[in-house]
């Protein structure tokens, strides 16, 4: 069984600049089959942007897609982890942040992110939550 964060990450996240527009950054979302991207200044993590927060912080409000930058629709407020971090306490911090979704970081730069389903198809590979994640895409 795996016992840290770099055990079970995805690494090579999808990244975009701040002034990526909302409707390239859901593009990247379906070519790519993705639920977030991070937001990157230069090498730094700046935000994360997810399926969700597109919706909720930017097309509902009525702005054009094509114009309006994903720097409005991220989270800035950020948590992260480093790829040694124990599961644990990742899990501890999604609990604690009710998020789905950490970016891991090393040394103030993106390498990974670790979510939810990773630590169900981890830790409870039969678990409802595990077999979904564990699933083919239904695109």
């Amino acid at each position: 069984m795996a016992q840290h964060v770099r055990d079970i990450m995805t690494s090579d996240p999808a990244t975009v600049e701040p002034q990526t527009s909302v409707a390239e950054v859901a593009r990247i979302m379906r070519d790519e089959d993705l639920g977030v991207v991070l937001v990157t200044d230069g090498d730094n993590l700046r935000g994360v942007v997810t399926d969700r927060d597109l919706v909720v912080r930017s097309i509902s409000r009525g702005g054009d897609p094509e114009r309006t930058s994903v720097a409005d629709a991220c989270s800035d407020d950020l948590v992260t982890v480093s790829p040694d971090e124990d599961l644990g306490h990742a899990v501890e911090l999604m609990r604690e942040h009710s998020v789905r979704r950490i970016p891991v970081v090393d040394h103030g730069h993106p390498v990974g992110i670790v979510s939810l389903g990773d630590m169900a198809m981890e830790r409870d590979p039969d678990s409802a939550l595990g077999d979904i994640s564990a699933a083919r895409p239904n695109t």
